[in-house]
């Protein structure tokens, strides 16, 4: 039988192999947890590759996005309406966390009826680091950190609030040169094509990252550990799941697509998030494919940077389910005022996120805060389970983006839904 050069072997298919490598780095930290702890480099090494790149594709991306508009009146445009869907979105996926919750109550129980909650002294202690990290994640040191020391240093600390802000400033100055700035604006997009081909490159080795990564997270933290926490991640699993399928879902209708569709065709990047537990390490991969959707280069480089740190799904479903969840732990009953103010808070907190080590665990810290009834220490609940929430908060938050970026699309019309379903057929991509 002729086989289409096209067609790859399915041993050489990159989500297969990211497949057969998680569920042999889950069976290693099972079986074997010291030889699972100690391919932690392996998944270290892979994440610090991709992290590497991110920066100067953003660079280029949200450069050439922008500077190639010509129209400055479309990109406030664009800007604007990427920020309201952010913000209804977001809220939205907080609301939901809440009133999951509530209604099943996961943590209830936990301390016993009358009794003080407490913790050792180990764990104290680690929760201690993120509680002092917290006090950092006012609004004042947000904006402020968002402005790097030097042109260079964003590059540097790889914080993508910072490279987006000197990306958009030199695609300003670019547009503003007219003709004379097509030269550098040509050069800037080689540049992209030569990281991206350098990305692919790295993303070879995903399988490997991601054998390493589990094996870590397996046999550091063990599956038989998890007891009563359980119900917390199963409600906050279904809960994410249903926010794809419903929420994202019905966006995705309202723009004339399938979801399941959507997930089918970025199965690869999916499946390198689950791995690393890091949306990050499948943006570039993101990119080229919204703009292989039929998605306008300048709305791709808007709003998929700044979705990494203005639309997280996933971490706000988190921060909204673990925080009451603690109060729950922890017998501290929260009224419906307080709920409402800890919802406003975490809008503001996870819009910190972006960048930061631990970044689910330290906005939930951040707002915590905010209802100092709540005990901080109770924090050390979840040190635990925190590796495997870090996975559905990745993967939410990637959906999330990807969506996003097909809507604000359709919203400018750049794409019609008969142009989405026929690019979303294609069994591959970058074909």
């Amino acid at each position: 039988m002729h086989v289409s050069p096209s067609r790859k072997p399915w041993y050489r298919v990159l989500y297969i192999q990211v497949i057969i490598a998680v569920v042999l780095g889950i069976a290693l930290g099972y079986f074997f947890p010291t030889y699972g702890k100690s391919m932690k480099p392996l998944g270290d090494g892979f994440i610090k590759l991709v992290k590497m790149m991110i920066a100067p594709i953003i660079f280029c991306t949200v450069v050439h996005g922008i500077a190639s508009v010509g129209d400055l009146r479309k990109l406030g445009r664009v800007g604007i309406k990427s920020l309201i869907y952010f913000e209804v979105v977001s809220t939205l996926a907080l609301v939901i966390g809440l009133i999951v919750v509530n209604v099943f109550q996961p943590g209830a129980g936990i301390t016993p009826a009358g009794e003080t909650f407490h913790v050792d002294a180990s764990s104290a202690s680690a929760t201690s680091a993120f509680s002092d990290k917290a006090h950092s994640l006012n609004v004042v040191e947000f904006l402020l950190n968002i402005i790097p020391n030097t042109l260079l240093s964003a590059f540097v600390t790889g914080d993508l609030l910072q490279v987006l802000l000197v990306a958009v400033l030199v695609a300003f100055a670019i547009a503003f040169m007219g003709e004379r700035g097509q030269p550098m604006l040509q050069a800037i997009e080689y540049g992209g094509q030569v990281f991206f081909g350098v990305m692919h490159i790295v993303v070879k080795a995903a399988p490997i990252g991601a054998f390493g990564a589990m094996g870590y997270t397996v046999g550091a933290h063990g599956i038989g550990t998890l007891n009563k926490l359980l119900a917390l991640m199963a409600g906050f699993y279904l809960t994410a799941g249903l926010f794809v399928v419903l929420v994202l879902g019905g966006i995705a209708w309202w723009c004339g697509f399938s979801i399941f569709r959507f997930l089918g065709y970025i199965k690869d990047e999916l499946l390198l998030v689950l791995g690393t537990s890091s949306s990050e390490t499948a943006l570039p991969g993101l990119i080229e494919k919204m703009e292989r959707l039929g998605c306008s280069k300048s709305t791709v480089g808007l709003v998929i940077p700044t979705g990494y740190s203005f639309n997280l799904d996933g971490t706000n479903i988190y921060m909204s389910m673990a925080a009451v969840f603690l109060a729950q732990a922890t017998n501290t009953p929260l009224d419906l005022s307080q709920q409402i103010y800890l919802l406003l808070i975490a809008m503001l907190t996870s819009k910190g996120s972006s960048g930061v080590t631990g970044a689910g665990f330290l906005t939930l810290a951040a707002t915590m805060q905010a209802i100092p009834s709540i005990p901080l220490e109770s924090l050390a609940l979840l040190l635990g389970i925190d590796r495997f929430m870090s996975e559905c908060r990745a993967l939410t938050n990637f959906v999330g983006n990807g969506i996003a970026t097909v809507a604000i699309s359709r919203w400018e019309n750049e794409v019609t839904p008969q142009q989405l379903r026929h690019n979303l057929c294609r069994t591959d991509p970058s074909v």
